[in-house]
C-alpha cells in the first residue's frame, strides 16, 4: 500500500525524517518495496503482510505502529459532527439486512443540501499519492476517510433509491447490474454474491463495486452514505467469480474491524459537511448482529525472556505495552512476573502469548538480542531397527533389478469386486469411490503398477528392445477389519508389507516368472540372515481371504522361516492375467515385514564359510501331483546326511510328456566340507543313497 509521508506526520508527533522512517519500518515491521519522491511530498509503498491488514491498511493504523517505533505520541484526528435536528435518518432511510453472516454489520447516515464538485486540491494530491483518481468531492471523501481508516464507504444518491430503502441481500439468478468501473460493464449476477438493493433493484455489488443508477452526480442534493463489514470468504468468491478486484474488495478479503463502521461514517460525513455544504440529518442506522469487544491475553515474564534469549526487565515491557496503546496490568505470582494484556479490536493479530512477544522482541530490536549458543539435553533419538532394515531391503531389491513403487493406501470400490476383497476397512468419508477403503494388501496396487506400464513397456505385439521384463516392489502399510474390539483388541489392523511383481516376456518356461520370485526372495533371505523354507502345497485353505483371486490356487507357495509363515508367492490368477492381455504369467509375492525384522533382529551365531570347493550335483524326480515339495525335500536331506549343505528347486515341469497326475521336481544338490576336500566317487556314492531313498518311496529319478 502507498503511504504519503506528509499526510502520516499529521498524525504522529515527532515522525522521523523519511529515510530514517524506512530504515525504522524495515527493521521493526514491514518492508519498504519503494520510496518516491512527489514535490514537497515521499510516496512509501509499503508491503503489508495479511496478519496486519487488518489494522495497517490504513493511515491511522500505520501511523499508531510508527508512533509506537519511534517512541512519539501518535495524534488521533480529533472533530465534532454537527447533526440538524430538525430531520431524522428514520424518515428518509431504512435498511434491512436479510443475510447477517455475510453482512454482519450495516451503518448508515444521510447528508442533504450537498454541492457537488471538484474536491480540493490537497484532498486530490492525497488520493492520488495513494493511485485513486479524483472523481469528485463526495466521492474523493469516501475514498480518503477509507484511507485514512481502513473503513470502505460508498455514497447513493438518496433520491434514486426507491422507495427510500436499502436491502442487503442475495442476488437472484440472472440478476444484472451495471458497475461504476471504467468499463461501465453489465456484470450478471447468480445466488452467491451478496448485493445492496433498493426496493426494485440491485444497487451495488456488497463489498466490491457500486452500481451505475445511483450514482452521484451534478445534480444529486441527498446522499446516503454507507460504511458495513462483510464476510471476508464471501468476498473474495464474489470478486473472483466475476473478475473484479477494487481497494474496498482487497480491504474485505483481508478483514476489516467490525467496529470502524460508525466512526468511519462520522469522520466521512463531517468532512462532506465542511467541503460540500451538506447538512447532516439526525440519527445514525445501525443494524449489528455482530460486535467485537477487547479480550485479554496474558504472558510470563520467564517466559518473554526465554523465548526471546535475553534479560529484559518488567519496566521495558510495560513501557513497549504502553507504546503500543495495548494497556496491560502487571501481577506478581511467586518469583515470577505475569502480565494481562487487553487487545483492542484493531489489533486481531494478537490471540496468543507468543503473538506479544513478538511485539516485544521487534520494538525492542532484534539487532539488540544478543548472539549466543542454545543450551539444553540433546536425548539421543532411539535406534529404529525397522527403518534400518526396510533401508536394507530397498537396497537388495534395487540391486536384483527391481524398481521400487509407491502407492496410494486407498482402493476402489470396484477393487473390492474385481478381486472378492473381505473385512476392508472403510473410509468414513471418501474424497470419491476410488477413494473408499483402506488397502488389504499390496497386490492391488502392484498390479495396476504393472497395468499402467505395460502400454509403455509393449511395442506393436511385441516388447521393446531395450528390455524383456518389468519388475516392481513396495514397502507399505495394508490395513483390514479385525473383528469389533474386545478385551482391548482393535477393531482395526494394521500392518507392513513387502510386496513384489515380475513379468517375463520369454515364454520357453511358462513358470519363470514365479522361479525368478523365488530366488529373489532366496537370495534376500540369504542376505538378511534368514532360513526360509517353501511348501508349495496349494492347498486353498491356507491362502488368505484376500489373496484367493489374485493368485493361481496351484502355482502358490508358502514362505516361511522355520515353521514361521511370513508370506506368499505365487502366479497371479489366470483371469487377471487375460484381463491384462499378457502373454506370459506375471508372479507376486508379499511377505510380513515386521515378522521378517523380528527375526533378523534374533542373534545369530557366526559360522565361518568352508575354505574347500563345492561339488553341484542336479536331480529331476518324478512325483504325484498330490506330493509337496517339503516332503520330497526331506527325504533327500536325510539322505544326503552332513555333508549336503543345500538343496534348491529351481523347475517344476508340468509337459505334455506327463501325465496330469504327475509332475518333475528338479533340485540343485550342493555337497560341501567344512574339514577336507570332497571327491566325486564319494559324492557319486551320496547321490546313489539320494537315489535309493527316493524310488524307496515309488517316485522315479528321471535321466
Amino acid at each position: 500500500m502507498k503511504f504519503s509521508y506528509n499526510w502520516l506526520s499529521e498524525y504522529v508527533q515527532k515522525i522521523p525524517p523519511a529515510k530514517q522512517l524506512v530504515d525504522d519500518l524495515t527493521m521493526r515491521a514491514f518492508e519498504i518495496e519503494s520510496i518516491e519522491k512527489k514535490g514537497s511530498d515521499w510516496v512509501l509503498d509499503v508491503k503489508i503482510l495479511s496478519n496486519r491488514a487488518f489494522d495497517c491498511f490504513s493511515y491511522l493504523g500505520m501511523a499508531q505502529e510508527i508512533a509506537a517505533i519511534s517512541d512519539t505520541r501518535f495524534k488521533e484526528p480529533i472533530f465534532k459532527i454537527k447533526e440538524e435536528k430538525s430531520l431524522k435518518i428514520k424518515d428518509l432511510l431504512s435498511v434491512e439486512v436479510k443475510e447477517p453472516k455475510l453482512c454482519p454489520r450495516y451503518s448508515a447516515r444521510v447528508i442533504f443540501d450537498i454541492k457537488v464538485g471538484s474536491s480540493p486540491k490537497w484532498l486530490q494530491e492525497r488520493i492520488e499519492a495513494c493511485g485513486l483518481r479524483p472523481i469528485n468531492n463526495i466521492v474523493d471523501i469516501t475514498n480518503y476517510v477509507m484511507l485514512e481508516t481502513g473503513q470502505p464507504l460508498h455514497a447513493f444518491d438518496l433520491d434514486k433509491l426507491n422507495d427510500g430503502k436499502i436491502i442487503i441481500r442475495r442476488a437472484k439468478k440472472g440478476e444484472k447490474i451495471i458497475t461504476l468501473d471504467e468499463g461501465r460493464a453489465e456484470r450478471i449476477l447468480d445466488e452467491n454474491i451478496l448485493v445492496i438493493a433498493d426496493a426494485k433493484k440491485p444497487i451495488a455489488i456488497a463489498g466490491i463495486k457500486g452500481g451505475k443508477e445511483p450514482e452521484i452526480d451534478n445534480k444529486t442534493k441527498r446522499v446516503a452514505l454507507e460504511a458495513a463489514n462483510f464476510n471476508p470468504l464471501s468476498i473474495r468468491k464474489s470478486s473472483r467469480a466475476l473478475g473484479l478486484r477494487t481497494d474496498a474488495s482487497w480491504r474485505f478479503e483481508n478483514g476489516v474491524n467490525i467496529n470502524l463502521t460508525i466512526e468511519a461514517l462520522n469522520r466521512a460525513a463531517e468532512i462532506i459537511r465542511e467541503l460540500a455544504g451538506g447538512k447532516i440529518a439526525s440519527g445514525i442506522i445501525d443494524v449489528a448482529s455482530a460486535k467485537k469487544e477487547p479480550w485479554t491475553v496474558g504472558v510470563k515474564h520467564s517466559y518473554i525472556e526465554s523465548l526471546l534469549g535475553l534479560n529484559i526487565s518488567s519496566s521495558q515491557v510495560l513501557n513497549i505495552f504502553s507504546r503500543l496503546n495495548l494497556p496491560a496490568r502487571q501481577i506478581k505470582k511467586g518469583k515470577d512476573i505475569f502480565y494481562e494484556v487487553k487487545v483492542p479490536a484493531r489489533r486481531a493479530d494478537l490471540l496468543t502469548s507468543e503473538d506479544l512477544i513478538e511485539e516485544i522482541g521487534r520494538l525492542f530490536g532484534y539487532e539488540n538480542i544478543p548472539a549466543k549458543l542454545p543450551s539444553g539435553v540433546l536425548i539421543p533419538a532411539v535406534k529404529n531397527e525397522e527403518l534400518i532394515y526396510a533401508d536394507n531391503i530397498r537396497d537388495i531389491l534395487v540391486g536384483l533389478g527391481y524398481s521400487e513403487v509407491y502407492n496410494y493406501s486407498f482402493i476402489a470400490d470396484t477393487d473390492e469386486e474385481i478381486y472378492r476383497l473381505q473385512n476392508l476397512a472403510e473410509i468414513s468419508n471418501p474424497l470419491s469411490n476410488d477413494q473408499k477403503y483402506l488397502r488389504p494388501n499390496l497386490a492391488t496396487g502392484l498390479i495396476k503398477n504393472l497395468k499402467d506400464n505395460l502400454k509403455y513397456f509393449l511395442s506393436g505385439s511385441g516388447f521393446a528392445p531395450e528390455s524383456n521384463a518389468l519388475r516392481f516392489f513396495e514397502i507399505g502399510h495394508v490395513f483390514f477389519q479385525n473383528g469389533p474390539a474386545e478385551r482391548g483388541g482393535k477393531k482395526f489392523q494394521e500392518l507392513i508389507k513387502i510386496g513384489g511383481i515380475a513379468y517375463l516376456k520369454d515364454l520357453s518356461k511358462k513358470d519363470n516368472a514365479f522361479f525368478e520370485l523365488k530366488g529373489l526372495i532366496d537370495v534376500l533371505f540369504n542376505k538378511l540372515g534368514l532360513v526360509d523354507q517353501w511348501d508349495d502345497s496349494h492347498i486353498q485353505e491356507g491362502l488368505p481371504s484376500n489373496w484367493k483371486q489374485i493368485l493361481h490356487l496351484r502355482k502358490t507357495a508358502q514362505i516361511k522361516s522355520g515353521d514361521r509363515l511370513i508370506g506368499w508367492v505365487g502366479e497371479l490368477h489366470p483371469k487377471i492375467a487375460s484381463e491384462l492381455k499378457l502373454e506370459g504369467r506375471p508372479a507376486i509375492f508379499e511377505l510380513d515385514f515386521s515378522a521378517i525384522a523380528q527375526l533378523v533382529s534374533e542373534e545369530h551365531e557366526y559360522q565361518p564359510p568352508s575354505k574347500f570347493p563345492a561339488i553341484t550335483r542336479d536331480l529331476a524326480i518324478l512325483v504325484e501331483q498330490s506330493i509337496k515339495t517339503e516332503t520330497v525335500l526331506n527325504i533327500i536331506e536325510n539322505a544326503g546326511g552332513d555333508l549336503l549343505i543345500d538343496v534348491d528347486l529351481f523347475d517344476i515341469y508340468e509337459g505334455e510328456d506327463l501325465s496330469a497326475e504327475n509332475k518333475s521336481l528338479a533340485f540343485h544338490l550342493i555337497f560341501q566340507s567344512s574339514e577336507r576336500n570332497l571327491s566325486d566317487a564319494e559324492v557319486n556314492k551320496l547321490m546313489e543313497k539320494i537315489i535309493k531313498a527316493v524310488e524307496d518311496e515309488g517316485w522315479e529319478v528321471r535321466k
